[in-house]
């Protein structure tokens, strides 16, 4: 990573005047701050790790040390303090980054608490299959399954990828007392109303002709596995 530079905004820098004559020139007036505050000085954030400062030749004791005196050569009346921002081997991220976050920066602490609040958002896109709330969540609302809807999606949910037959899911959702005890034929209607209730997303269950249905996961389908595994494990 290249040593970072403090950028000063040009629409603030005021033009230099003219050369005068020997005996009237005068130093130029020179801002880079809007009129109003009165400038103290100045935070220069540089993103550089030991590895790539080694890479280069230096390290960050030395650096810090030569940008000091350049400042002090510069402007013989400033003072300087310097600060080494550390953090765990192999932590990731960009160098200037954890700098700036290490030495409390207050934009970079603004950014972080707004992913910090993104990361907890629950997601509004998409499907979740709860199975251990027994709903299901579409975009930002929860589908109106009944009891033997959800029994349906979730007994394919579990035996993802393979077809289940209609005789599979009657003997294994409906008791031999029901009195809604549906056949192959009326077991069609109950799964054409769980895919209308799926809305977009009634394709995740996939009619296999002549034989079932099978749950096939899509990228923006997620499942939140109750405590026990598929069956068919």
């Amino acid at each position: 990573m290249s040593l970072a530079s403090l950028a000063l905004d040009n629409t603030h820098l005021q033009p230099l005047a003219a050369p005068r004559p020997a005996e009237t020139q005068t130093a130029p007036q020179i801002r880079a701050i809007p009129e109003g505050p009165e400038a103290r000085g100045f935070v220069l954030y540089v993103g550089l790790d030991e590895a790539k400062a080694s890479e280069a030749g230096i390290d960050i004791g030395s650096l810090v040390r030569a940008l000091r005196k350049l400042t002090n050569d510069l402007a013989p009346q400033s003072e300087t303090y310097a600060a080494i921002a550390f953090a765990p081997r192999g932590s990731g991220g960009k160098d200037v980054d954890v700098v700036r976050l290490a030495l409390q920066d207050p934009a970079a602490l603004a950014k972080r608490r707004q992913q910090d609040v993104e990361e907890d958002e629950p997601r509004s896109r998409g499907v979740v299959i709860d199975l251990s709330r027994k709903r299901v969540q579409l975009e930002d609302e929860i589908a109106p399954l009944t009891y033997k809807e959800f029994e349906l999606l979730q007994f394919l949910v579990l035996r993802e990828g393979r077809t289940v037959s209609r005789k599979e899911l009657i003997e294994s959702i409906w008791r031999a007392d029901d009195h809604d005890v549906p056949n192959d034929r009326t077991i069609d209607v109950h799964i054409r109303r769980l895919r209308s209730k799926l809305g977009g997303y009634e394709d995740i269950v996939i009619t296999v002709r002549g034989i079932g249905y099978r749950f096939d996961r899509h990228a923006d389908v997620s499942v939140q596995l109750a405590s026990t595994p598929s069956p068919d494990f």
